[in-house]
């Protein structure tokens, strides 16, 4: 049998990192090969090697029958390859994007159309709209399409569903299971449990090593520790009658559209309120408005006792904030990140330097004081961020998306860190799109088209929609969105 993918003892240092050690593997051709790991384990690497962007240090590897080193012109015709960050041209419209691609691969969106119809007939009624206005699903299926339209033999993604939500990401997997019966083979990392499930087999690797290949049962089930670590236990928040955010019809229009809707809710102190929606249903827009970071068109809301449209500077005093991007400056060194944000949250010298100390060793990285933020694991950056955003300890803290693209376990050290925070009074306003995470929440509201469809606990809200699973609950509500960009 001629393999689509083969990996002999291929081996990749950055300096004295070693990112792959002496990795193999076989793909056969139609399969759909799914590849997980933790962040840092090599996933990308392998993935660059594989499309011919990057020269492993020693062993071969073959794609299509042809090598990596010798043939790689010839590979770049016959592979498609989207990574992590969609790869898309964000001031290009969507059908300059799929155009642009064509032409490189010296094809025609006309001569492979039937095989990207299913995917672009979603974002065609966008096709004037630039990329970079796209919401996460979106750019995903354009991605894909741009992926897709030569034709190729193999198709790898790396880590394509990162920050996209529950439907999308649903979606997309039914995209990839169709482009299996036209004979295409996907190679695919992801750090979702639930997609994993969905391969023909999968490859786990750790610390640069492939530490065993086979269905998903029955690695899922082997390294369940790592892969499937057990959930969460918490005493939910004593619900005191105290708020510290408080929102009665607030409403954002950008012209004729409404991005938010008349909501009003409350969320009590040392509560962890999640905040979720698909794609598109306006979270963005209502925290961007409850940071004091966008005005509000009509309505009122208090953070932390501060109006969010005539206080904007004393919220932003009264809060933390953690985005999907980490907001913490790369070529800056772990104490000097946190230094910055001190000093700008209004931190006296002393203070600053007795708490950093205290940080440091309650994160685990007081070994890695010096070292530059950019050198540090996804998993660690995350740790880091988080802490620097309620350092001088504010009343509310908001995380946008914090976990995305980490892996299970990782996700699991960051809950305990939000459960830390709260347990100290902080309240926790957090969007997710991993629905196991939404379990963790003490109440949950869910928006759709603007406006908040659902407000409850996470076991009356399963109650409510006879769902077994916050999951279940979510693709009932979200199944009924008009809007598909935010």
């Amino acid at each position: 049998m001629e393999y689509a993918v083969t990996v002999n003892s291929v081996a990749k240092c950055y300096g004295k990192v070693e990112a792959l050690k002496g990795v193999s593997l076989d793909v056969k051709p139609g399969e759909l090969f799914g590849i997980i790991g933790p962040d840092g384990a090599g996933k990308t690497s392998l993935f660059r090697i594989l499309t011919t962007l990057l020269l492993a240090d020693s062993g071969t590897a073959t794609v299509c029958g042809l090598d990596v080193r010798k043939d790689y012109k010839e590979i770049r015709r016959r592979v498609g390859y989207m990574p992590g960050r969609f790869s898309l041209y964000q001031d290009l419209t969507v059908e300059e994007n799929l155009q642009f691609f064509a032409t490189v691969f010296q094809t025609t969106i006309e001569e492979n159309y039937d095989l990207v119809r299913d995917i672009y007939q979603q974002i065609e009624p966008f096709r004037k709209r630039r990329a970079g206005a796209l919401s996460g699903g979106m750019k995903q299926k354009l991605a894909l399409s741009c992926a897709l339209i030569h034709k190729p033999d193999v198709l790898f993604l790396d880590e394509p569903t990162t920050g996209v939500d529950p439907v999308s990401r649903k979606e997309f997997w039914e995209m990839l299971r169709r482009l299996k019966e036209h004979g295409i083979t996907i190679v695919v990392s992801t750090p979702i449990i639930d997609e994993a499930r969905q391969c023909d087999r999968i490859a786990f690797i750790n610390e640069g090593e492939i530490q065993g290949i086979d269905t998903p049962d029955t690695i899922l089930q082997r390294f369940a520790s790592i892969l499937c670590p057990p959930g969460l236990e918490h005493d939910k928040a004593e619900h005191r009658e105290d708020y510290v955010i408080d929102v009665d019809g607030l409403t954002k229009r950008f012209g004729s559209f409404t991005a938010v809707d008349h909501i009003s809710f409350r969320v009590h102190r040392g509560e962890i309120f999640g905040f979720l929606g698909a794609n598109g249903a306006g979270k963005t827009t209502a925290m961007r408005m409850l940071t004091g970071l966008s005005r509000p068109t009509s309505g009122k809301a208090s953070v932390a006792g501060f109006d969010v449209a005539t206080q904007t500077e004393a919220v932003k005093k009264n809060i933390g904030y953690m985005s999907q991007k980490f907001s913490l400056y790369e070529d800056l060194k772990v104490w000097e990140n946190i230094r910055l944000f001190a000093g700008i949250y209004g931190m006296h010298e002393k203070e600053i330097a007795r708490r950093t100390d205290e940080l440091l060793q309650r994160i685990g990285l007081e070994q890695e004081r010096d070292t530059l933020v950019k050198s540090l694991p996804l998993g660690w950056k995350q740790r880091l961020a988080f802490s620097v955003s309620i350092f001088h300890e504010p009343k509310i803290v908001f995380l946008d998306e914090p976990t995305g693209g980490v892996d299970p376990a990782t996700r699991r050290q960051f809950w305990e860190l939000i459960y830390q925070a709260a347990d100290r009074g902080i309240t926790v306003f957090v969007t997710t799109h991993f629905m196991d995470e939404a379990e963790y929440c003490d109440r949950i509201s869910i928006m759709v088209d603007g406006v908040i469809r659902a407000l409850d606990t996470p076991a009356r809200l399963k109650e409510q929609f006879h769902a077994d699973t916050m999951d279940d609950v979510f693709q009932q509500l979200a199944r009924h969105a008009v809007r598909t960009a935010d």
